[in-house]
């Protein structure tokens, strides 16, 4: 038995393989050591980025940012475990502000928060006859006025309809009517340019108000709109050359195939 035992062969070990095993259990226990480390450390400070609008401005500040946290979770986040920090939270209540389109959080090196903020980009400034003083995005949100910035694009005024959330789903509504129209206007390269302002007037027809010249432009319904406004353009180029930019009071796109003109 005993001489048995002896000449018994043992079966060949891999010691690469047992080795690369012992590496990689090595590296797990390191990396799930770090991972805890980094769940039990504290948020060492708050950085704020504001992405600037295309002007290079922000309607919102720095303090406003750490303001919304601080009432939404009822401390500064300095010396939180980052273990509690409810960053997709932050996400969300970052981005119920009017003037925030998107809103990211993450925690970086040294245990700093970061959190990068991408602002609305007004397209319109609305003051209608019901008070209302606000802005509208491309997308049709409502931005109210700031204190710190106020951007210089197309303003619309008159008779146009309170805004709602859902302007843009009625089937008959002035601001609905009145987006659509700038969107369009500011497709245009010409009329980006030279159209300052819109006017609804008593009628709801829609009055154009050119940065050129005195005369204002009678738009009338946005029905035919791109007919309307390409007539527009052919008068301009080839009349209103010859008559002078302060000859006519108002220039009416509302009747099918012409352009009126009134001194």
């Amino acid at each position: 038995m005993l001489s048995d035992l002896l000449n018994m062969r043992l079966p060949n070990v891999r010691y690469e393989r047992i080795s690369w095993i012992v590496f990689l259990l090595i590296t797990a226990l390191i990396l799930l050591s770090a991972v805890t480390r980094k769940k039990n450390s504290f948020a060492s400070e708050t950085d704020v980025e504001i992405v600037p609008l295309e002007s290079g401005r922000a309607m919102l500040g720095d303090r406003d940012v750490r303001q919304n946290l601080l009432q939404a979770f009822g401390n500064t986040l300095e010396g939180t475990e980052l273990a509690d920090l409810e960053v997709d939270r932050m996400e969300r209540v970052l981005e119920t502000d009017p003037f925030v389109e998107d809103a990211e959080v993450f925690v970086g090196q040294s245990n700093a928060l970061h959190v990068k903020i991408r602002q609305r980009e007004p397209i319109l400034r609305v003051l209608d006859n019901n008070g209302g003083n606000y802005f509208l995005d491309n997308d049709g949100a409502k931005i109210p006025t700031s204190s710190l910035y106020t951007p210089r694009v197309m303003v619309a005024t008159g008779n146009i309809a309170p805004y709602t959330a859902d302007f843009q789903e009625k089937k008959r509504n002035t601001l609905k009517d009145l987006f659509a129209l700038t969107k369009f206007l500011l497709d245009d390269p010409v009329w980006s340019t030279f159209i300052q302002q819109i006017h609804v007037n008593n009628a709801n027809e829609f009055v154009l108000v050119p940065l050129v010249g005195d005369q204002k432009i009678i738009l009338g319904s946005i029905k035919n709109l791109e007919n309307k406004l390409n007539r527009l353009k052919i008068f301009y180029q080839e009349g209103m050359p010859y008559s002078g930019w302060n000859t006519y009071n108002s220039i009416s796109l509302k009747y099918n195939g012409q352009v009126v003109c009134k001194k």
